[in-house]
């Protein structure tokens, strides 16, 4: 059984594609904008910024672009004016999502969530319905290409708090402000580092089967596409031969 690290491993390689045609430049220019807009436009700074920044440079999105989005979150440059809502609600099986999302239209976005929900044996809950569930923790994906011990020595020196191992991956689990120290630790010794975020980690988990499933994956697609929405967490357990069948079906 496989949940969300394994979903959102899945769902990176995706975006890489997607990259391409400038789908993730999207959700990336818009955490950029949000971030210089909350905590001023030096990275240096700005740990959130600084984060954003890393992960549009690791999506080979020119400096240009990274420059005009922090210039309109500060305000040097016109722009539109974003606001961060968090929807929470719950999917097929019963499992929980927790929602974020970027828009400069509220109703028009919750109206666009509901939908979403609706169609895939969905529904919208209300504020902190299913928040209790998570917790915010610093999250790196690096892939399965050095030995474990190395590994755990680096990210326990740097002060993370746990690593786990997947088929294809490893993951660190750090404190939200330990994250950036962490990945520095990684990056000095030269460790490749797929990903690396803040991010809501189910404290307890679901089992969804069969037509749930295949229903769910659908609706957690649906949702990561759509245009305002940065990021869908849930706390799903999947049997690995459907996640494998899907990360086919999407190309990751």
């Amino acid at each position: 059984m496989s949940g969300h690290s394994k979903w959102h491993q899945i769902r990176h390689k995706k975006a890489v594609v997607d990259a391409k045609k400038g789908k993730l430049f999207t959700k990336l220019i818009k955490e950029i904008t949000v971030a210089a807009k909350q905590g001023g436009g030096n990275p240096d700074t700005n740990p959130r910024l600084r984060i954003a920044i890393q992960n549009a440079k690791a999506a080979n999105m020119p400096w240009e672009n990274i420059e005009r989005a922090i210039k309109r979150g500060t305000g040097e440059l016109p722009g539109v004016t974003y606001e961060e809502v968090v929807y929470e609600g719950y999917g097929p099986g019963g499992v929980a999502l927790y929602i974020e999302s970027t828009t400069d239209n509220k109703n028009r976005t919750v109206a666009e969530i509901r939908n979403i929900l609706s169609r895939h044996n969905g529904s919208l809950g209300e504020a902190g319905s299913v928040a209790w569930i998570f917790e915010r923790k610093g999250v790196i994906q690096i892939p399965k290409e050095y030995d474990e011990d190395t590994i755990l020595a680096i990210i326990l020196e740097a002060g993370a708090d746990d690593l786990k191992t997947y088929d294809t991956f490893f993951e660190v689990i750090t404190a939200p402000e330990n994250l950036e120290q962490v990945r520095e630790a990684l990056e000095k010794n030269n460790i490749k580092i797929d990903d690396a975020k803040v991010r809501m980690l189910p404290k307890t988990t679901v089992k969804v089967e069969g037509k749930d499933a295949q229903t769910l994956l659908k609706l957690l697609e649906a949702l990561e596409d759509h245009d305002d929405v940065q990021n869908v967490y849930s706390n799903f357990e999947i049997d690995d031969a459907v996640l494998a069948e899907y990360s086919k079906q999407i190309g990751a």
